[in-house]
């Protein structure tokens, strides 16, 4: 074969090297459909880039499925396509789709955990919202190895699930979440709240369950010391607690709480009923948040024993009984429920 000849191969092999990068180039980053809307498409494990490439061209998030395929056959083989939900705000290039999907740019979908719910009320939630997730969440919350080292003897996971923002993608597994949650919390209960709880003799079961009762006593800040110093002051001095939330907590075990707290359920029979039991009860009873924690570790420098609601949110905090009955007659009148 002459030289000429050889040179006419080259060259026209060369024209239809840069005339295949031309095509590719130009249809991998020209825009698909130009609505401005966003598109959610759900990439099933298994599928190979072509099926991938003809799904895309389905949903119209990119015009050219051969383009699409022959690029990602080119340029980015042996990477993969990783499986998942994935969100595409239109407009969007094939190429940026493609990047997406070769670094597992998935949707993450929020899971917002409100301070003071049970594990119990968290799976209720989840349900509700229908999160879209693998397994079930309650049965994971009596996987206890995940606090093991910090709680021995905890019969489940209560207290130990931080309320937090989440963010998950669709098929995340129910231990996985779980798991995040703990770990949220070892990363707040840090060496220093492991020093201060050994400072008060105490375990972190113990500091987690007092912050419990701290967290359903009141939503303020402020206040969130001074209640643990009455608990606190109490505790030392061998006064029950007489912590309402001890006994919802305790009939909802029992599934007899219909939202009214009654004078007779004072004398029910639970180790959770801190009117009948001196000292904390078991466990904690829900998952308290950094505030209520920090407010257990160091509570206010004050001698008050006791609390009554204002019925605005707030409390009245005295340090003798006859303090605390005028409060009650100021501001409960006849409802006395909120004795302390």
């Amino acid at each position: 074969m002459s030289r000429k000849i050889i040179n006419l191969l080259l060259i026209t092999l060369l024209t239809l090297n840069l005339s295949l990068a031309l095509y590719l180039s130009t249809r991998m980053n020209f825009p698909g459909r130009q609505t401005g809307e966003a598109c959610i498409i759900l990439i099933e494990k298994g599928w190979t880039p072509k099926k991938i490439a003809r799904e895309l061209r389905r949903a119209r998030i990119i015009q050219d499925h051969f383009a699409f395929f022959l690029s990602y056959s080119l340029y980015f083989s042996p990477h993969y396509l990783k499986a998942g939900e994935y969100k595409f705000s239109q407009p969007i290039t094939p190429k940026r789709a493609l990047l997406d999907m070769i670094t597992g740019k998935v949707l993450l979908h929020p899971l917002t955990v409100p301070e003071g719910l049970t594990f119990k009320e968290i799976a209720d939630l989840i349900e509700q919202k229908k999160y879209p997730l693998e397994g079930s969440f309650l049965e994971a919350c009596y996987d206890t190895s995940l606090v093991a080292e910090i709680d021995p003897v905890a019969p489940n996971l209560e207290g130990y699930l931080f309320p937090e923002t989440y963010y998950f993608s669709r098929g995340v597994s129910a231990k996985d979440i779980t798991r995040a949650m703990v770990d949220q919390f070892n990363k707040n209960f840090g060496e220093d709240a492991l020093q201060r709880t050994r400072e008060l003799k105490m375990t972190v079961r113990e500091v987690v369950t007092l912050a419990s009762l701290i967290e359903k006593e009141t939503s303020l800040h402020e206040e969130k010391p001074l209640v643990s110093a009455v608990f606190h002051n109490r505790l030392r001095l061998g006064m029950k607690l007489d912590c309402d939330p001890t006994i919802i907590y305790a009939l909802k075990l029992e599934n007899r709480f219909d939202g009214n707290l009654k004078l007779e359920h004072k004398k029910l029979n639970s180790p959770y009923n801190t009117y009948l039991y001196r000292g904390l009860p078991p466990g904690p009873i829900c998952n308290p948040g950094k505030n209520s924690i920090r407010a257990a570790l160091y509570p206010a420098q004050v001698d008050y024993l006791y609390f009554v609601s204002r019925n605005d949110g707030s409390h009245v905090f005295s340090r003798s009984y006859s303090e605390h009955l005028e409060a009650v007659r100021k501001y409960q009148l006849k409802n006395t429920r909120h004795l302390r």
